[in-house]
């Protein structure tokens, strides 16, 4: 399994009409996390004792259902067939050391174990994603991220195409499609939940 997460997918906060342009232009920029940072079933997520400055931020994800290599994009809609809200951590402070040595990308900083965070899935079936999908990130009660998936740079279908030219997809892959922000801190004795919609997907606890 696969745990595919895409990036800088959002509209920066204002007006930068020219940075979006390009990007929505460009590939989508592309992570893969191992299977060993899933993290689902309402878990408790433990802050690791590597860093002291955890952040996350929370995406629509996509399950996919089918076999697919080089998927056309007028049949990507067949590949998935739900979508749950998921959390990815970070460690901030070494995504720091890793731009200070050059910007070397470093697994390290966001492939950790526990570091991507399901919730439970909704069958597309059952949800309205004509307009997009609004989701939300709820710590202690108060939300503290809003999305909508109308607002993607790269919307599903163009990610499944794009991302399934250099891997093959299998069912039970999982695409985090995109963050609106990723630098929200938590600490322990958060209680985290996910919305899509007003619907509750995600439920989990800071150790």
């Amino acid at each position: 399994m696969k745990i595919i997460c895409i990036h800088d997918n959002y509209p920066l906060c204002g007006d930068n009409k020219e940075r979006d342009s390009a990007f929505s232009m460009q590939r989508p920029v592309v992570s893969v996390k191992p299977d060993s940072s899933l993290l689902k079933d309402g878990r408790p997520f433990f802050l690791p004792s590597f860093s002291a400055d955890i952040r996350c931020g929370a995406s629509v994800v996509l399950r996919v259902c089918r076999l697919g290599k080089c998927v056309a994009r007028q049949f990507a809609h067949r590949y998935y067939d739900a979508a749950s809200v998921g959390v990815c951590f970070h460690a901030g402070d070494l995504l720091q050391e890793a731009c200070a040595a050059g910007g070397r990308y470093s697994a390290l900083y966001d492939g950790f174990d526990g570091s991507a965070v399901l919730g439970d899935f909704v069958k597309l079936d059952d949800l309205d994603c004509r307009t997009g999908l609004r989701f939300a990130l709820g710590i202690n009660g108060e939300v503290v991220q809003r999305g909508d998936t109308a607002d993607l740079l790269h919307g599903f279908d163009r990610l499944v195409e794009e991302v399934s030219d250099f891997y093959t997809l299998k069912m039970g892959d999982l695409i985090y499609t995109g963050f609106p922000t990723e630098d929200l801190r938590v600490g322990i004795g958060d209680k985290v939940s996910g919305f899509i919609g007003d619907r509750q997907v995600l439920q989990f606890n800071i150790r």
